[in-house]
Formats: C-alpha cells, structure tokens, sequence
C-alpha cells in the first residue's frame, strides 16, 4: 500500500506539510532560520562610516582614513558586524553549500538603515562575480543569489565579470590584496554603455579591508557608472 501511495508523482493539488525549524542561533522551535529575538539581540545599527562601514561614534560620517582617502564607493552599507552569530552563518552559507540562508540574509540587509533607498534607487544590481575555478568548486555565486533575493528584477549578472584568478583574500595581506585584484575585475564591452549615468549598487557578503569591492568600483566608474554603492551582509571591524 504505501509502495503504491509512494511511487511516481504527487498529484498536483496534494501539498505535503510545512515542516517546522530550529533557529540556527538559540534553536527555538519551531523558527526561521534566524528568529526575530536573535536578530533583535545581535543585529543592533550602528553608526558607521558612509564611505567604507567601519563602526565610529555617534554623530560622525566618516572615518580618517576616507577622509584622507575618500574610496571609490560613493556609500558602504552593511547589515551586522562580522561577528557571532554572522560570521558563523555567512561562512556557513558561502562555504558549507548552504545557499537556503539567503532569504534571512536578504530580510537583514532590507532592515539595515538606508539600504531600503538606496535598492530602491538603483537602476542595477551587480554581485561581486567569481572566477570559474571557484565557481565550479562552490557551485553557486552566494553574492549572485543575495542580489535576487533583494531586487530580481534589476539584477544582472553578465555585466561585471572576473577574468582573473586570485588566490583567497582572506589567506592575503591587505598590501597583498590590492596587489592581485589590480586586473581581477572588468566589464563586459558589449554591455559598457548599460553603466553610463547609472546608479549601481554592488552586492557581497562580507567586506573586509575593502580591495575587491574597491577595485570592481573602479572598473564600474571608469565604464560609466555615476554612483557605486557598495552593500554587503557583514562587515569586519
């Protein structure tokens, strides 16, 4: 009996049950896979610097080295610290081929202050791309999926490529970083002219000393791009 009730395909209007989840962070059950108290505990805003999303204290805009330097990014925004319970997931998400976080991960970015406006005033969405040999090895682009998970629509994949290999950055110096990203990154040519006068917003998970992100912001505004914002899920501190 269960032999015919199991083989071939459900018919299309039998829908099997919602399972319930343990939250990844407290395991409360059911959940999601981040529940409201934890992201209420442990994704509280904070002042940053507007340029590169380094934490300052209240009352400033931007940090001395940006203003020193002032970065490529016309804006940096970022969700949570990299830190517990983020760091956790994000590797989780990236490394351990776990790409159904993103949805939590997208809900976080969209309630992070100023992102909401700042998605809703791009005219393209660009994720950080990564190059085949890593690719193949991860199976999916996490940047790629976070950005349709925020604006589908104004997603686009096939404009910012990397032509480049480079080693891990997080295995690198930062003087080593802005070293081998220098050619990593360029724009398809026949795809230049859809950058000029647009407002970009360039999407990672993790920002560290910021040489992808600056690099490919580079590469963005010197095709055209009149704005590059750069958004990511967490930023190290």
């Amino acid at each position: 009996m269960l032999r015919k009730l199991f083989s071939g395909a459900l018919p299309r209007r039998l829908k099997l049950p919602t399972l319930p989840s343990q939250c990844r962070v407290c395991h409360a059950w059911p959940s999601q896979p981040v529940c409201e108290a934890c992201v209420s505990q442990f994704a509280q805003p904070h002042t940053r610097c507007i340029s590169c999303a380094l934490p300052l204290p209240a009352g400033m805009r931007h940090c001395g080295a940006c203003l020193k330097h002032p970065p490529p990014l016309d804006s940096c925004l970022t969700a949570v610290a990299y830190a517990y319970p983020w760091s956790t997931l994000v590797q989780d998400f990236k490394f351990h081929a776990q790409p159904g976080l993103v949805r939590s991960f997208a809900t976080l970015l969209r309630a992070a202050p100023w992102v909401e406006p700042a998605l809703d005033e791009a005219d393209v969405l660009l994720p950080m791309p990564l190059s085949t040999t890593r690719l193949k090895e991860r199976g999916y682009n996490q940047a790629l999926l976070l950005a349709r998970a925020l604006e589908p629509t104004k997603t686009r994949a096939d404009i910012l490529l990397r032509i480049q290999d480079t080693p891990a950055q997080h295995t690198l110096k930062r003087s080593e970083r802005l070293t081998v990203l220098n050619h990593a990154f360029a724009v398809e040519p026949l795809l230049a002219h859809t950058l000029r006068g647009q407002r970009v917003v360039l999407v990672d998970d993790v920002m560290t000393t910021g040489a992808s992100l600056f690099t490919a912001a580079r590469v963005l505004k010197a095709a055209g791009a009149s704005v590059v914002t750069g958004l990511v899920i967490a930023r190290t501190e």
